[in-house]
């Protein structure tokens, strides 16, 4: 008779999964991609390697679903500010840029890992999609600003492209070497994106 994975057991196998990916989320937190093997995971979450390796088939697979995650959170966090965060498109651009900086200084050694820090190349190339997204989000705020006459005439993309790389590489260092001007960055990289809006800073 073949086997038939029931609920029960499929509960079981996805919360041990969710555990084992919260856990190397954290590894890699603390110690970045490189450190993040196998074993050390595995130490964290309190499993054998080889119970690991029923999850995932890799150590680049898991550093994939770590990335999918952390990074897909970050997606729907900037996303719920841009779309729905009150206020209009300018306010929301402002506000989503300080908001996703926080977020990074907050846990600055998850956002390196999720922005920066060398990785696997399964992971370079999740972050290029995530990148894409990013993009699209301030894409459709900026050409909301655009159509009620709030910014000027622009291209929407490349305007979303310039911010969202100039974001990410101003956070870059700050990350890695902390300072206590975090307000004054947070309050900088706001102001910097209404100029590349073509907007006044004026909104707080």
């Amino acid at each position: 008779m073949a086997y038939r994975e029931t609920p029960a057991v499929r509960r079981r196998l996805d919360a041990a999964r969710d555990r084992l990916v919260a856990e190397a989320t954290d590894v890699v937190a603390e110690v970045g991609w490189a450190g993040a093997s196998v074993t050390a995971v595995a130490a964290a979450a309190g499993m054998s390697a080889g119970s690991v390796y029923q999850h995932f088939s890799s150590k680049a697979a898991l550093a994939v679903e770590v990335f999918r995650r952390a990074s897909g959170r970050e997606v729907e966090v900037l996303g719920e500010v841009l779309r729905d965060g009150g206020g209009d498109p300018v306010e929301r651009l402002a506000h989503g840029v300080e908001v996703f900086a926080r977020r990074a200084m907050e846990r600055r050694g998850l956002a390196y890992a999720l922005l920066a820090a060398p990785a696997d190349p399964a992971v370079g190339a999740e972050r290029l999609e995530y990148r894409r997204r990013y993009r699209a989000l301030f894409a459709e705020v900026v050409r909301e600003g655009v159509a009620a006459g709030l910014l000027p005439e622009q291209d929407p993309g490349i305007t979303a492209a310039a911010l969202t790389g100039a974001i990410g590489e101003i956070l870059v260092d700050p990350l890695v070497d902390p300072s206590d001007a975090a307000e004054r960055l947070v309050a900088e990289l706001r102001a910097l994106s209404l100029r590349c809006a073509g907007a006044s800073p004026a909104p707080a």
